[in-house]
């Protein structure tokens, strides 16, 4: 699709008139003859090679070079520089190679090398790891200053939602194992998910292993194959991961050479998943909470019921309440004994965390919990010393607070980590859709099928000829090549509608088949796959901090220190208020003394507060924003992307891809004289089909509709064929001089044309259409109306827009006729035409300087320059190709709707953002006085501290499931009215 979109973007003046001028790019792609590009075009599997070029002294060196280059046929684009002597050259390697491309730059006169890609020697790596033990943003922050405090590190960005960080390297400076090191020495446990070599790598196990010997010749017989870049093995495991060039070799190739060793003693197969993937540590860490909740009930409840309860059931209060030791009583030793495992062994890892945040001078929620359970148990563990030491002491103690708190927070952390794991519900759908076997074809050299196969999906490789069943999973990205049938891919792309499919088009991986039996070609797999890099994109975009973060990030670095700043003035006030007399002391329970009353309204203030829900306001909502968008077919890239979009007041399109179709269509048909129309077209296609102007292209497309009977109708044999540059063509067909162009063509040739001719000319150009005309033996016979179509809704796109109050603009590089036109037809009112991308661009920063938020929507080619400019850019019509740098957002669709989608789920994002900041500082705002008392001298309530300690972990969880309300996100009711007029382009 992205190859097609290209090929519309270099739309040029050749031979029509003005359809849709545009600046000069490189031509479009040629094919030999027989191969059409519906049926090529689509295939993805374009190569890329540098030349260095000796020998070029100006432009028109240049120019030659590239113009020799691109008549090779399966030649996408080449672009030659020669300031720096280079030529780079993209290619379809089913018709053209390297060499064929080097000896063609000799022919024309220059040495030519073939070189490395430079892009390829990347000094940047990408390396992405869990992180055990983070609860909240000081964690986060402390992880990330330490790791881009770290010489080699170019940036860190640090998800506490996800427990992931994402590591900028350069991997001459350092490993991703010195990176994982470097975590660990700050006291949390890193556990590495993939490093940017992980593209094109796969993991296999092996069995039969008896020594070193076989290891090493397994690495040999590995590191022979073409294509293999790199071998690690994990000895431990008879793991081997291997790095490979996916054109050139792939797994199945791995496997055959590992079993042809030893006499067929070795089996080899995919590595199965280990526990150290993301799934698997989220479920462990969920079961763990889950164990240490439990266990934690188990003493908890009788703490609980001899504090709470039986101190109400005269027979067992006597029993508890019988002295052992002078006023030590049975009740308090039995307290004692219950709460003590679940302070320091069950709560532990409150221990752990708040000795690794204090070492690294900063302070979390687990310092938060230790001091306010340590004060609880050693207070209530001097009462008990106090009482044994005593014959008249009547102390009470609070050991059902620090084991009630704990136990609370552990079934908060509990239910946060099960709701967390559902934000990222939407990657594991994605990559569910992979489908786990496919059916592979052996084909003869007449392509017939010889063998079937049902091979593992991931032992795929390129090339490789795949049979889908109806209702299967498609198996890889590819295209076509026998069969007919209907396939529904909204999956990936959200389009509900199914996609008829035959010889040529292109199939996504992990769509379903619905009828007919298709035999597809893979063209991309693995990572390179349409379903991986929306993967990609995703988890990238769920790793991105939303600016409106920083908020966040900046509260919690002083709000731990304040909180404990606020907790010990609030014991010390009611402490001194009490040991003056200030209040009356029938406020005083009877169980309890001033100093007591005081350290329970202390540690309440200090278990409320919760810095936890303020961390995951932001990161859990785009999360789950960006999840929902990707199974709408909207991929944003990230949370800034999200945010800028529900400021958008004025959104600027492109017109050729965006507004229009992108594809001329012939629209009507005009004959001055009796004449059979598929007599007419079957001559005028005959001219036209050596013509390789788009123009021609959708006359010969409509002609193919009078010979419904021909698959590939073969047309008669055009002679003396003549392409004029910007007019049109002449041919000799059955003896009959056929000239098709504009009305310049016929004025030179001396073509009298007619009246009639004349005013409908005159009503195409008004309508924003190219009128061809066509002359038989020196006279007018016909006269054909091509348009670029609308598409469809784009007309009620740009009304809704407006009731949205979002201005709407048109910046085109076609003529000022054709743009005023398009746009009269959609509504817009302000056009910028005959621009050229880089004046696209310069618009687009002329708007943000009158002060609007501006959007650009392009086809994500010709338009990169505005789409990088724009605060927000979207690529529309991006199809299977999602990995467009410019855009910060992609619609996969290509439906213009998709754009009021985008800036309506950011707006219901950030909504949603703000609501939890409210849930999150209202707890604190609200909950921190009336721990410290703020009702208790009107009204006698407080707040037990085992009550605040449940209120805190209801935060977190609150907040979380606010996040989560944004997957019963709908489109806009009126997008689901809207009545779309169907446009079919044969």
């Amino acid at each position: 699709m992205a190859s097609k979109l290209l090929v519309l973007a270099c739309v040029r003046n050749e031979s029509y008139g003005d359809l849709s001028p545009r600046p000069r790019y490189p031509s479009m792609p040629k094919y030999p003859k027989g191969f059409s590009a519906s049926e090529n075009i689509v295939k993805g599997s374009e190569a890329k090679a540098v030349f260095s070029v000796i020998g070029m002294t100006c432009a028109a060196c240049a120019g030659s070079v590239e113009k020799a280059v691109k008549r090779l046929p399966g030649i996408r684009e080449a672009a030659v520089d020669f300031l720096n002597n280079r030529a780079q050259v993209l290619f379809y390697p089913t018709f053209v190679n390297e060499e064929t491309i080097r000896e063609t730059i000799e022919d024309a006169g220059f040495e030519a090398k073939l070189i490395q890609d430079e892009t390829s020697d990347r000094s940047t790596q990408v390396c992405r790891m869990l992180i055990n033990g983070m609860t909240c943003t000081s964690c986060s922050n402390t992880v990330e200053q330490a790791l881009q405090a770290t010489q080699g590190v170019q940036k860190a960005q640090v998800a506490l939602a996800t427990e992931e960080v994402e590591v900028h390297y350069d991997p001459k400076v350092l490993s991703h194992n010195q990176l994982l090191q470097s975590i660990e020495d700050i006291g949390f446990e890193a556990i590495l998910i993939s490093t940017g070599e992980d593209i094109d790598k796969i993991h296999l196990k092996v069995d039969g292993i008896r020594n070193d010997h076989s290891i090493e010749a397994i690495e040999n017989s590995l590191r022979a194959l073409p294509g293999v870049q790199n071998i690690d093995i994990d000895t431990a495991l008879n793991k081997f991961s291997i790095s490979y060039k996916p054109e050139m070799t792939g797994p199945r190739n791995f496997i055959k050479v590992i079993q042809s060793i030893g006499a067929g003693r070795l089996k080899a197969m995919i590595f199965p998943e280990g526990s150290g993937g993301r799934e698997s540590h989220r479920r462990e860490e969920i079961k763990q909470y889950y164990r240490s909740f439990l266990w934690s009930l188990v003493f908890t409840i009788p703490v609980f019921l001899i504090s709470m309860v039986f101190m109400y059931i005269p027979v067992i209060e006597h029993r508890l309440e019988t002295k052992i030791v002078n006023m030590l009583t049975t009740g308090a030793i039995l307290r004692w004994v219950l709460s003590t495992p679940v302070q320091f062994v069950i709560g532990r890892r409150f221990y752990t965390g708040a000795y690794k945040a204090l070492r690294h001078h900063s302070a979390n929620m687990d310092v938060l919990i230790a001091l306010g359970t340590n004060a609880a148990y050693f207070y209530s563990f001097y009462s008990v010393l106090r009482a044994a030491a005593s014959p008249d002491f009547m102390g009470t103690d609070f050991f059902e607070t620090s084991s009630m708190l704990i136990s609370f927070i552990l079934l908060g952390k509990y239910l946060e980590v099960l709701a967390k794991g559902k934000t990222s519900e939407a990657i594991a759908m994605l990559m569910d859709l992979a489908p786990e076997t496919a059916i592979l074809l052996t084909l003869d050299d007449e392509g017939n099928v010889i063998k079937e196969e049902e091979i593992d999906g991931r032992l795929i490789q390129k090339n490789d000829v795949i049979k889908i069943l109806p209702g299967a999973k498609v198996a890889s990205d590819g295209f076509v090549i026998w069969g007919q049938s209907h396939v529904n891919e909204s999956m990936i792309t959200g389009e509900a509608r199914p996609v008829a499919k035959r010889k040529g088009d292109p199939v996504i991986g992990g769509t379903v088949n619905e009828n007919g039996v298709l035999h597809i070609k893979a063209t991309k797999v693995g990572s390179e796959s349409a379903l991986s890099q929306i993967v990609r994109l995703v988890e990238s975009a769920q790793m991105a901090k939303a600016p409106v973060q920083k908020f966040a990030d900046r509260i919690s670095k002083f709000f731990v220190p304040l909180v404990i700043i606020i907790s010990f003035s609030t014991w010390l006030a009611w402490f001194l208020a009490g040991k003056f007399h200030v209040y009356p002391k029938s406020w005083i329970p009877n169980s309890i003394d001033s100093f007591e009353l005081a350290l329970q309204f202390g540690i309440a203030v200090i278990v409320i507060a919760c810095p936890c829900a303020l961390g995951l306001a932001t990161p859990t909502a785009v999360m789950v924003g960006t999840g929902v968008g990707a199974s709408q077919g909207v991929l944003i890239k990230g949370g800034q992307a999200l945010e800028s979009a529900h400021k958008v007041n004025c959104i600027v399109f492109d017109k050729t891809g965006t507004l229009t179709v992108g594809k001329p269509v012939v629209v009507n048909t005009k004959l001055f004289k009796n004449m059979v129309l598929g007599d007419f077209y079957e001559l005028v296609a005959a001219a036209e089909v050596n013509s390789e102007h788009p123009l021609a292209k959708a006359i010969v497309e409509y002609a193919k509709k009078f010979r419904e009977d021909e698959e590939s109708p073969v047309w008669p044999e055009a002679q003396d064929f003549v392409s004029i540059t910007g007019h049109g063509v002449k041919a000799i067909v059955r003896n009959r001089e056929i000239i098709v162009g504009n009305r310049s063509l016929m004025l030179d040739n001396n073509i009298i044309i007619p009246v009639d001719a004349e005013e409908m000319l005159a009503e195409t150009e008004e309508m924003a259409q190219t009128g061809i005309l066509i002359s038989i033996d020196r006279e007018v016979i016909g006269l054909l109306a091509i348009s670029d179509p609308l598409k469809p809704g784009a007309r009620e796109v740009i009304s809704i827009l407006k009731s949205m109050k979002v201005r709407s603009i048109m910046v085109t590089g076609d003529n000022y006729g054709t743009a005023n036109s398009i746009a009269r037809e959609v509504g817009i009112e302000t056009v910028m035409a005959e621009t050229k991308p880089e004046q696209k661009a310069e618009k687009v920063k002329e708007l943000q300087a009158s002060g609007y938020v501006v959007a650009m929507v392009g086809d994500g080619i010709n338009d990169s320059p505005a789409l990088v400019a724009a605060d927000v850019g979207m690529a529309i019509g991006a199809g299977t190709d999602i990995a467009i740098e410019a855009a910060d957002i992609v619609l996969m669709k290509s439906n213009l709707e998709d754009v009021i989608t985008a800036i309506d789920l950011s707006r219901k994002t950030f909504s949603r953002i703000r609501l939890n900041y409210i849930w999150a500082l209202g707890y604190n705002l609200l909950g921190i006085p009336i721990a410290a008392g703020a009702l208790f001298p009107g009204t006698g309530f407080r707040l037990p501290p085992w009550v605040a300690g449940a209120a805190m972990a209801a935060s977190s969880v609150s907040v979380v499931m606010c996040s989560l309300l944004l997957k019963n996100y709908k489109r806009p009711k009126i997008l689901e009215n809207l009545e779309i007029r169907g446009i079919r382009i044969e």
